[in-house]
């Protein structure tokens, strides 16, 4: 209901503003040094939604402007920011000029793969003081959850550990992850496993997230959002955070945040180290985390040196396979991984059945001013993986692994007074402990060079990246081990991947109100794999691709309060390493898939709202997606769908109800379909399976609704209470939209408080509480099936990923 209210409200308070005395706000921004006009300054009234760009003389123009008191702020890169407090009780002139900046600002490190002001892209950008009002030791996708289109899941179910997102349905194997324009997808799997660095959100000086296929980056293609963060920048001044949060399941985070501010030499450090720990909400799923980040940068008028280094290490013991439907009425808390029956027929569960990996990050980033027009940025990457997961595995088949059966010679049994002679016989079977190992290296470089002229801005980027990848598999017990030795290694196989990309982005001023942009990407891939999969199969392969991905779009200011933009752009996405591995040998090679996305927005900002509305169309041509369909060994494999789509509208709002009372909401309406698709069910008597053919079936995990609230009350200063609702729709576990596979809807409403204390020896002290789930909602946010046929019924097998109940962190966050 709360979602109808939203809809409504925008007009109401629009009608309201009329009944109040408003004036305009006007002037200019120009250069403090030789009076140059400053075109495409942002010119901000602080307590309000009102922003706007300055034009090609350095004008700007704000109407409808409540009487009262404002504080001004006017930012334009490589200049220091003006501030001013004006009080409006009629028309005012007020101009601004801006000094240059005396060091180079971190702002330009990012500038080529970020959407501005007037890109006509949808995105949203996240600062880190937003990051850290919610940082309690959670993943980053549980703490941007709020944003439009998002669907979060943990594995634990309570946020730490193995933790993931979807955006407008799309999961992060098709989301394009950059940091600081690096790429942090995996090269293989595409994906983005936030548990390898924990608490990387406190180190995030701000982060953006494009929907759609928004505009170039480095990396794989988005083929849903991307999300672009950037580490923290240069600080100023020295300073010390801590922060201790503790709460349910003993959960606890402990971190120490620090930096020297800019040294007299141009030089500064910045530095982090944190430490999680949970047991999790699901039974046997703790988190043992931890990770740093060390950066140190030079600093002058014309030139950028920074370097990072982010490291992180987790163990956590698994919980992948979720809980069977039959009994999770009963018991929401179960996980089946590592349990085995030992000599003596007792049910046991595996100590260590855990995850195992670390991985470091370093980066060389160099920025340099040319000319007042002109930036150039590079940088070089390298980051190290290794780790393993280790598996008590219960009566496996010795063959499986490639060791020869021992001979158990013949024996007495002895029961009571009875005896039995078993005769020689070879032990084909035994209990055994594996490992499966990933040791993988990734470099690179990136580059850009970014002009700015008039009407006119240009950026020309890219990057080249390799990947070497070694995966795997040892034995390191096994109860009948045969002729085996320590260690044995049962299969071993390399992935080598080669990314390069250049892009061109060119942005035109076409009047005051008429901005165009363009967009044109050349991205090539080679990817070679070679040896033996933990199936015994040889997968040697080589695929290379070329791909062009052309955007387009223009941005058009209706009103000085409002503006609309339309765009057209084309991605084109590899299949990764495993939809190659696990095709079958005989079947078809799958191919490449292809999105064509236009998106349509609008936006309003007055005094008192801020309201956007976008539309999407994403057309996908090849859509990978599973059909049932198996390889020769019994392993799921991914098809190729024709034809899927994605359309819906977005709508957020920011309200000022009151002058202590705030409102953010959003609300996304889509349908999700592929429009034709040939299901095959495993059948077990004859071993075929069985096809069904589908139409114009909903996508599996794409709800039709997603919604969120976050009601924000100021009732006393530095006191803060804020009610947070979250609604998502019910989504289907697999293609064929039967409501005998889905995940329902669910509402759930979490309530946070802060209180802020400055005293004479402390910048601040902040004290926060989070209850989440408030009511105890049970819900699944994530789940798996197969099916089959056998004797003439049909079977599955699933599992759920239950979340927590109601549960409960307290924070403490002191700065120095």
């Amino acid at each position: 209901m709360f979602f109808k209210k939203l809809l409504f409200i925008a007009p109401a308070l629009l009608w309201g503003t009329a009944l109040f005395a408003q004036f305009t706000l006007s002037g200019t921004v120009r250069d403090a040094t030789n009076g140059q006009a400053l075109q495409g300054a942002n010119v901000m009234l602080q307590d309000s939604y009102r922003q706007t760009l300055t034009a090609a003389d350095g004008a700007y123009d704000l109407k409808k402007i409540k009487a009262g008191t404002y504080l001004v702020k006017v930012s334009y890169m490589g200049y220091e920011e003006g501030v001013k407090t004006i009080s409006v009780d009629g028309p005012l002139q007020l101009d601004f000029a801006l000094g240059r900046k005396t060091i180079l600002a971190d702002e330009v490190i990012i500038r080529a793969t970020r959407a501005g002001d007037r890109t006509p892209v949808t995105y949203q950008n996240i600062s880190h003081e937003s990051l850290a009002k919610k940082n309690m030791g959670q993943d980053l996708p549980v703490l941007v959850s709020l944003t439009p289109s998002m669907v979060t899941t943990s594995d634990a179910g309570n946020g730490v550990g193995y933790t993931a997102m979807r955006i407008r349905g799309t999961d992060m194997t098709r989301i394009n992850v950059t940091l600081n324009g690096i790429p942090l997808n995996d090269a293989e799997s595409h994906d983005v496993f936030w548990v390898d660095l924990p608490d990387v959100a406190a180190s995030v000086e701000d982060l953006q997230i494009q929907r759609g296929v928004g505009t170039s980056t480095n990396g794989a293609s988005a083929f849903g959002a991307s999300i672009n963060l950037q580490t923290s920048g240069l600080h100023a001044d020295p300073y010390a955070d801590l922060s201790s949060a503790y709460g349910s399941f003993n959960t606890i985070k402990n971190a120490v945040t620090f930096g020297t501010g800019l040294l007299h030499s141009g030089l500064s450090f910045d530095g982090r180290f944190s430490k999680v720990q949970s047991d999790g909400y699901i039974d046997r799923a703790a988190s043992n985390l931890k990770s740093f980040y060390i950066s140190s940068g030079y600093y002058s008028r014309r030139t950028i040196v920074r370097f990072n280094l982010l490291s992180g290490d987790e163990k956590t013991y698994q919980a992948w396979d979720g809980i069977p439907s039959e009994i999770l009425d009963t018991n929401r808390t179960y996980n089946g991984m590592g349990k085995y029956t030992d000599a003596y027929g007792h049910v046991k569960f595996y100590d260590n059945e855990t995850d195992n990996y670390h991985q470091d990050h370093y980066q060389l980033l160099f920025s340099h001013k040319l000319n007042d027009h002109l930036f150039a940025n590079a940088a070089l990457h390298y980051t190290k993986g290794k780790g393993y997961y280790e598996e008590y595995r219960d009566e496996d088949k010795l063959s499986d692994y490639g060791i020869r059966p021992p001979k158990m010679p013949g024996r007495y049994i002895v029961s009571g007074n009875d005896s039995t002679y078993l005769p020689d016989s070879l032990m084909t079977n035994s209990d055994l402990i594996r490992r499966k190992n990933m040791d993988n290296d990734f470099y690179g470089a990136t580059y850009s060079l970014n002009y700015t002229q008039g009407p006119w801005k240009l950026t020309i980027g890219g990057s080249w990246n390799n990947y070497e990848g070694l995966h795997f598999g040892t034995v390191i017990w096994a109860r009948y081990a045969g002729d085996s030795e320590t260690g044995h290694r049962y299969y071993e196989s390399t992935g080598r991947k080669e990314d390069f990309n250049v892009f061109t982005k060119a942005g035109y001023d076409l009047s005051e109100k008429v901005h165009l942009f363009g967009d044109l990407q050349y991205r090539q891939v080679a990817h070679h794999i070679g040896g033996i999969d933990d199936n015994q199969r040889d997968i040697t392969q080589v695929h290379s691709y070329k791909f062009f991905n052309p955007k387009a779009g223009v941005f058009f200011q209706l009103t000085p309060s409002s503006d609309i933009f339309t765009s057209v752009a084309v991605a084109n996405r590899e299949p990764n390493r495993s939809n190659f591995t696990d095709a079958n040998p005989s079947g078809p090679v799958p191919g490449a898939e292809t999105l064509y996305d236009v998106e349509t927005g609008y936006s309003l900002q007055t005094n008192f709202l801020k309201f956007e509305a976008n539309l999407f169309v994403m057309l996908y041509r090849n859509q990978l997606v599973l059909t049932g369909a198996i390889n020769d060994v019994g392993a799921a494999v991914m098809t190729n769908a024709p034809r899927s789509y994605r359309t819906g509208i977005e709508l957020s709002s920011k309200v000022r109800l009151f002058k202590f009372l705030t409102w953010d909401a959003n609300l996304t309406l889509s349908r999700n379909k592929i429009k034709h698709f040939t299901e095959l069910v495993d059948n077990w008597d004859d071993a075929t399976q069985n096809a069904i053919e589908h139409r114009n079936t909903n996508i599996a995990f794409s709800p039709g609704i997603i919604g969120s609230s976050q009601l924000m009350a100021t009732p006393v200063h530095h006191f803060s209470v804020s009610f947070i609702t979250k609604y998502v729709g019910k989504q289907f576990i697999d293609n064929t939209g039967s409501t005998d596979r889905k995940l329902n809807a669910y509402l759930l409403n979490d309530l946070q408080l802060a209180y802020e204390v400055n005293t004479r020896f402390l910048k601040k002290a902040t004290f926060s509480l989070l209850i989440g789930n408030l009511f105890n909602t049970p819900y699944e946010s994530n789940a798996w099936v197969y099916r089959y046929y056998t004797g003439g019924s049909y079977g599955k097998m699933d599992g759920y990923f239950p979340q927590a109940g109601t549960n409960a962190m307290v924070a403490l966050n002191i700065g120095l």
